[in-house]
């Protein structure tokens, strides 16, 4: 069966794509029909007289073959075979030069090549010889004029031939061609269509994640800030109601210290909100780590917990090594997030800070022992996220992390930056 592409078959009757297609086809069979009809009468009637009957069934016949037109498009061998036996009277061209245009632009080329190039070599073939036996055979066999030479009559038999088969052929190959490039085309444009929506969904997606990746580290920024400078700000005030009447010169420097860590948080807080307020358009790296962040002011963050009365110590083994900034910061994010989980949670508990710079990097650890049997700690809200947000940085740095209960019924965080964040280490490295 023939591949036609006409388009689409929802406003066209039977085979036909198209109403129009069917108005074409009905309009070409007629005239072919017609063209036949007369041929054939005047070859059976005028030529071989055989009288009227002969004649009208010979029409008959012709109108049959010229409106084989008609399923030219469902199958376009079969005007080709009906035109080819009248090829011999030479009249039909219509029906000839359509059929044969049609077998070459509807079907697939060149999965039948081979059929298509046996039919046109077929009727060419015979389109040569009816001519040139028509042209080289006077009408009247006596005749006074000298004849042409015979290469002439086979000339005109053969541009007569290439006439009423090649040109068509060739020209139904091209159209048929030119068809299939554009469903290609189509059929590309669709599928790059469909590859572009994708596409934007993903974006889309990627852009949801980015906002969400963006967000979390927003609130982890957020809660470094809040969770451990308010914490320190609670417990001083809660240790200021108990010193007043008995040591106003402790209480005046835990009036200071509580006033330094709220402008602390202050500054944070403005540097974090400053970044949300920069423009979209711009590319903006997130928050600078503040320089105090670093392993270096571990020994400050311990005075500070030391002030608001925690008995913590803190405990450095190994050769100092400088980190990659973000690693610097993360290790004593860590730390920060123990000491306030020891204020909220095991209130009068002595703590132990560890930094040990070992061969495959640095490592941090803060325990706190169990809580003191009748200690009054500091009532303080927790959200639960400062020890997964730690994990989560301390893994994203390629580290490891873990936090738990210990032996001893008290709680440890330990976490350890692998030594490539070490700053000689990326000097190294051309």
């Amino acid at each position: 069966m023939s591949k036609t592409p006409e388009g689409d078959r929802s406003s066209g009757p039977w085979w036909w794509q198209r109403r129009r297609s069917a108005v074409l086809d009905i309009g070409l069979a007629l005239l072919a029909g017609l063209e036949c009809a007369f041929g054939a009468y005047g070859v059976v009637h005028d030529r071989l007289h055989l009288g009227v009957p002969a004649g009208a069934v010979a029409a008959a016949l012709g109108v049959l073959a010229g409106l084989s037109l008609v399923v030219r498009r469902r199958w376009p061998a079969v005007p080709v075979l009906a035109a080819m036996v009248f090829v011999p009277g030479l009249f039909g061209v219509v029906l000839l030069v359509v059929s044969l245009y049609t077998l070459a632009a509807t079907w697939e080329w060149p999965s039948r090549r081979l059929r298509v190039v046996l039919l046109s070599a077929l009727a060419m073939v015979e389109t040569f010889g009816m001519a040139l036996f028509v042209l080289s055979v006077p009408a009247e066999p006596a005749s006074a004029e000298p004849l042409p030479p015979y290469w002439v009559f086979v000339l005109i038999a053969a541009v007569m031939a290439v006439g009423l088969v090649v040109a068509p052929v060739a020209t139904g190959l091209y159209v048929g061609a030119r068809r299939r490039l554009i469903e290609s085309l189509k059929d590309r444009a669709h599928g790059l269509e469909t590859e572009l929506d994708l596409l934007a969904e993903r974006a889309r997606e990627r852009a949801r994640r980015a906002r969400l990746e963006e967000r979390t580290r927003i609130a982890r920024e957020m809660h470094d800030v809040v969770a451990h400078r308010v914490s320190l700000m609670v417990v001083h005030a809660a240790a200021l109601e108990r010193i007043i009447p008995k040591d106003p010169a402790r209480a005046q420097e835990s009036a200071k210290l509580v006033g330094d860590v709220g402008r602390q948080a202050l500054d944070e807080l403005r540097e974090i909100l400053g970044v949300l307020r920069m423009s979209e358009t711009v590319e903006q790296p997130g928050p600078a780590a503040d320089p105090a962040d670093t392993l270096a002011e571990l020994p400050r963050l311990v005075d500070q917990s030391r002030a608001a009365g925690m008995a913590v110590t803190l405990t450095v083994r190994g050769d100092r090594l400088p980190y990659a900034p973000e690693a610097e910061r993360t290790a004593y994010r860590v730390v920060q997030e123990g000491l306030t989980n020891a204020h909220k949670h095991a209130g009068g508990a002595a703590v132990a800070v560890v930094l040990a710079y070992v061969p495959n990097g640095v490592r941090v650890v803060v325990v706190n022992e169990r809580a003191a049997r009748g200690a009054v700690g500091v009532v303080l809200p927790s959200g639960g996220n400062g020890l997964v947000g730690m994990r989560e940085r301390v893994l994203a740095l390629g580290g490891s992390f873990v936090a738990g209960p210990d032996g001893d019924g008290g709680f440890r965080v330990e976490a350890v930056l692998p030594s490539r964040l070490a700053v000689q280490r990326d000097r190294l490295v051309p």
